[in-house]
């Protein structure tokens, strides 16, 4: 009963913790904050939410973040300042199914490497073209695990990025009320649990009268 008493105080911080820094970021977080790319390198991130503008895509250098061929269901595609930039300071974690359907072509959608290139040619402005993205960016005690495997997904396939890589997940949005739910969750465990310890209350006999 003890061991019990004193899991659920320990799930009901842990709870407590984790509602603190989701409803701070909520809070933090009420739209997304408009920043230009160069001022995000420069500054870092104010914010978690952001609209990013002033970037280019680098489609040459994407990777799929499953680290399979021909499993393209999300894509990392470095957002740089100048087209030509071969350092790379920001991944974006995408989704979009245009590019996701533009890079399965260009990979697996010729026979000869001569169509491949043909196709790489036409779609050149596409390569690198201007793009602003709208997510969150990859920080914080719960998405810490998920940028430690975006980390090591990009430095294993031999992209040039910086050791403080800022990784963006586009379309992602704060959790308006995970954090809440979990505090309202964890102090109700808390309380519970404190009141557990308590001793029971013993009302004194009362004499019997022959």
């Amino acid at each position: 009963m003890v061991r019990f008493r004193v899991t659920l105080i320990v799930v009901s911080l842990v709870l407590l913790f984790l509602g603190y820094q989701d409803a701070g970021q909520t809070l933090r977080n009420p739209e997304p904050l408009s920043i230009e790319l160069a001022t995000l390198l420069r500054e870092g991130a104010p914010r978690e939410w952001l609209h990013v503008t002033g970037g280019y895509q680098n489609l040459d250098a994407a990777i799929s973040t499953s680290g399979q061929a021909e499993q393209f269901t999300a894509l990392l595609i470095p957002l740089v300042t100048d087209p030509d930039e071969e350092l790379f300071q920001v991944l974006v974690e995408t989704r979009d199914p245009r590019l996701l359907d533009l890079l399965y072509r260009y990979h697996f959608g010729f026979d000869n490497v001569f169509a491949q290139e043909r196709f790489r040619e036409e779609q050149a402005a596409a390569f690198r073209a201007p793009r602003e993205v709208t997510g969150m960016v990859v920080t914080g005690t719960v998405a810490e695990s998920n940028r430690s495997k975006l980390l090591e997904l990009a430095q294993a396939t031999g992209l040039n990025i910086t050791k403080d890589v800022i990784f963006i997940s586009e379309g992602k949005t704060p959790a308006r009320y995970r954090g809440f739910f979990f505090l309202a969750m964890g102090l109700a465990g808390l309380i519970k649990g404190i009141l557990m310890f308590r001793p029971r209350s013993t009302k004194p006999e009362v004499p019997r009268h022959p």
